[in-house]
């Protein structure tokens, strides 16, 4: 792989100097630092670059049931602006690989979904590994979800019962997608959407981008490997579908729409993910950006691929009150 800064580097000119801030500020997660308390005490140090965050109609931090016999899960609920409609309701899922992040350091890029959609956003801070490990995540995006749908329809939140959408970016995808699966096999809620922003998907790691994509572009393949450890555990099963949605069978899913970033580690298996949904007869919108990184869709004030992202996000997100079902093979792609 080129070393980063040199002619051969494939991320675009306007990334390479947020990814080399973004890299010396994070902590180097499965070598010097070990320990998940260490490393979110580091994260909380720096203030985030270059994020904005929007002006929303109403934000209200409250609880909502978790899963039986499990704490109450905090959540963050983001209205649009504007006279009460029928709206989306989106139920978000933060990234962090399962161990790190929060409502807080994903607050603008909820905004942002919620001003570019219109939709009322409900951002989950689901228990982190490795204090708890899977399932808990899983369980808690899944109360997560039946408690929004619940409300979806009686003018709590968005007001159409029939317009809610599970999303999150990189681990949060990931449960995004499992509360997707989970919701399929569980007989409801119904959902109308998932939208899934460089998903966490394959405990496998594995797949070609792990090695082109190893180093030098933020997020690395050693990230990822001590990720998994923090989530699984030494006795966790990863195959798990609830775990790996890869491995799961996709049939009778909702449509999804699915951000991948040609320099992420994560990429191939986003794209392999969509073709197997394709497959199995679900309809998928595809938005891929060769030259981004794991985490650019939250810098669209610095970045025109991140805008151009947010933007086929938030269409795909306001489509479901209309036209609960988004078609195509490849929507918004790009490089």
């Amino acid at each position: 792989m080129t070393a980063p800064g040199t002619d051969g580097d494939r991320l675009a000119p306007q990334a390479r100097p947020l990814v080399d801030a973004l890299s010396a500020a994070f902590p180097d997660l499965g070598g010097t630092v070990t320990d998940a308390a260490e490393a979110r005490r580091i994260l909380a140090a720096p203030p985030a670059q270059g994020k904005t965050a929007p002006p929303v109609g109403a934000v209200r931090d409250r609880t909502v049931p978790g899963p039986a016999g499990a704490p109450d899960l905090p959540v963050r609920v983001y209205h649009p602006e504007g006279p009460r409609s029928p709206r989306p309701t989106v139920v978000f899922f933060h990234g962090g690989g399962y161990t790190l992040c929060g409502l807080d350091t994903h607050d603008a890029t909820a905004r942002t979904l919620c001003a570019e959609s219109g939709a009322v956003v409900v951002s989950v801070a689901y228990r982190l590994a490795p204090e708890h490990r899977f399932p808990a995540a899983a369980e808690d995006a899944y109360a997560a979800l039946c408690w929004a749908a619940g409300r979806a329809g009686a003018g709590e939140l968005g007001g159409d019962p029939g317009a809610v959408v599970t999303a999150g970016d990189s681990s949060g995808g990931g449960l995004a997608t499992v509360a997707a699966l989970m919701a399929r096999d569980r007989a409801g809620p119904a959902v109308a959407l998932q939208v899934l922003i460089y998903p966490v998907l394959d405990a496998g790691q594995d797949s070609g981008s792990y090695t082109s994509n190893a180093t030098g572009y933020f997020l690395t393949a050693a990230h990822l490997r001590w990720f998994w450890r923090q989530y699984l555990g030494p006795d966790g099963d990863g195959t798990h579908p609830y775990a790996s949605p890869a491995t799961a069978d996709l049939s009778a899913l909702p449509p999804a729409h699915i951000v991948t970033a040609g320099c992420d580690p994560l990429c191939d298996e986003g794209e392999a993910y969509a073709v197997k949904l394709g497959r199995a007869g679900v309809p998928v919108t595809r938005g891929h950006y060769s030259e981004m990184f794991h985490g650019f869709l939250g810098f669209p004030r610095l970045l025109d691929d991140a805008r151009a992202a947010l933007a086929d996000v938030a269409e795909a997100i306001a489509s479901t009150v209309t036209d609960r079902k988004i078609g195509g093979d490849v929507g918004g792609v790009t490089g």
